[in-house]
């Protein structure tokens, strides 16, 4: 493709750029058709009409699939800082105006719904009565891609587990997070009266986090014979519901199951830990209304 200057940056262009955005996260045009409300051969001009604004070919797309160019990956990455710098100024504009609109973004980690201190929610709640012209974007990600998010501006704040802070975040603490070791009925220790020792324990497969942990619950952990891992809490459960593993859970995501005698907790006297949850935000943001109405509203 011939090579061109790109004079000015137009609506038309952060549309397609928008576009282009939403077709690399899903993978290919006919999984972004629901996303933009757009068909496949829409959207297939619009990719074609942002390579010829900028002289070069973003992606290759055919019969082996979709994959980005070389050049299409760079252009992402600069599209991904123009757009935040876009929201930036009108998070200025908003602050000048004193008026809540605009995007905010949070990403927290799987399960916290359940948590019977809803301060999450009622933060949403509250920024949502104050200003219904806020866009709310809820990402469910792992802690590891929550910290990137705010390191990379993507998002405004992150709830997650307080296990190691890493430097150019501030962490708030919300709560304690109990978790105890829990087995499903078709396993073997369900029915055991007595709590298992140390001995026993090992004797039966585990499953065990593939996040950080804290030092108490990598202690308990260590109690554990551990043939699987898995990357969240929902994983967990899945695999202690085969009636194949032990593992622990937070007793609020737990309770669901165990008010259905679906699984009980094992030995809770000497097996739990607990774990603090907060959020996180980036070392010396911007100001953002938004984000401080959201942090207001947690009442820490």
């Amino acid at each position: 493709m011939k090579s061109k200057s790109l004079a000015q940056v137009t609506d038309f262009d952060l549309k397609l750029l928008r576009i282009f955005k939403t077709v690399s996260e899903c993978g290919s045009f006919s999984a972004a058709e629901s996303l933009l409300g757009i068909t496949r051969s829409a959207i297939s001009l619009n990719m074609s009409d942002l390579e010829k604004r900028l002289g070069m070919r973003l992606c290759q797309r055919g019969r082996s699939g979709f994959a980005l160019t070389d050049e299409g990956r760079e252009i992402l990455r600069h599209s991904d800082s123009m757009m935040a710098a876009i929201e930036n100024f009108r998070q200025q504009v908003n602050q000048m105006h004193k008026q809540l609109r605009g995007e905010f973004n949070i990403g927290i980690i799987n399960n916290l719904v359940t948590q019977p201190r809803m301060k999450i929610t009622h933060a949403l709640d509250s920024l949502r009565a104050s200003g219904p012209d806020i866009r709310l974007n809820i990402s469910m990600m792992t802690a590891s891609d929550i910290e990137r998010g705010l390191m990379d501006g993507r998002l405004h704040v992150g709830a997650l587990p307080l296990t190691s802070p890493i430097s150019g975040l501030d962490y708030m603490q919300l709560y304690d997070e109990k978790s105890n070791l829990y087995c499903s009925s078709k396993h073997p220790l369900f029915s055991q009266e007595t709590p298992p020792d140390d001995a026993q324990l090992m004797q039966f497969d585990a499953v065990a986090p593939g996040f950080r942990m804290t030092a108490e619950a990598i202690g308990m952990h260590q109690k554990l014979h551990c043939t699987a891992t898995a990357s969240d809490r929902e994983g967990i459960a899945f695999l202690i519901l085969t009636g194949r593993f032990i593992g622990f859970l937070p007793d609020h995501y737990a309770a669901q199951w165990v008010e259905k005698a679906q699984m009980r907790a094992v030995a809770p006297v000497r097996l739990h830990f607990s774990s603090k949850i907060g959020i996180a935000t980036r070392t010396g943001r911007r100001a953002n209304a938004i984000l401080e109405k959201f942090i207001q509203s947690l009442d820490l």
